[in-house]
């Protein structure tokens, strides 16, 4: 067969996309945490995206930290409007001033607004030593070829 004249392969499978993100975090649990939680993240290209936040606040009371890397699925990363559901797995470590620090394996879904798009805002739900709810902006570095 011949080869068709100005064929491409499909943009949205080569978006690779570097991310940073601010919101807030709470984790209702035995010791409840509540807190600022800052972020970056790297889309390779595809539906992945890795991921590493940080979060300062309280935690029972006393100066805690949240750190947490994940690796997640997005359900539509080249959209432009309306929203994507993602989902993901990864660790968390939390620890605070009075308390010991610990580990844990983490699950979470989330919702993001034009994934495909220069920012747009999250909200995520998941378990991580308790039930962690999420909310914040992310701000996304896209390719020049993918603004245009």
């Amino acid at each position: 067969m011949g080869v068709v004249a100005g064929w491409q392969p499909a943009l949205a499978q080569r978006l690779t996309v570097t991310e940073a993100g601010a919101g807030v975090t709470a984790v209702v649990a035995r010791h409840g945490f509540y807190g600022v939680e800052l972020g970056v993240a790297r889309r390779p290209g595809g539906e992945g995206r890795f991921a590493l936040t940080a979060a300062g606040g309280s935690y029972e009371g006393a100066s805690g930290l949240r750190v947490a890397v994940s690796a997640q699925f997005l359900l539509n990363p080249g959209d432009r409007t309306g929203t994507s559901l993602y989902g993901g797995v990864g660790i968390a470590f939390a620890a605070a001033t009075s308390e010991r620090g610990a580990g844990y394996l983490t699950a979470l879904v989330g919702l993001e607004s034009a994934p495909g798009r220069a920012a747009g805002w999250y909200a995520e739900l998941g378990v991580a030593g308790g039930v962690r709810v999420s909310a914040g902006r992310r701000w996304r570095r896209l390719p020049s070829w993918w603004v245009r």
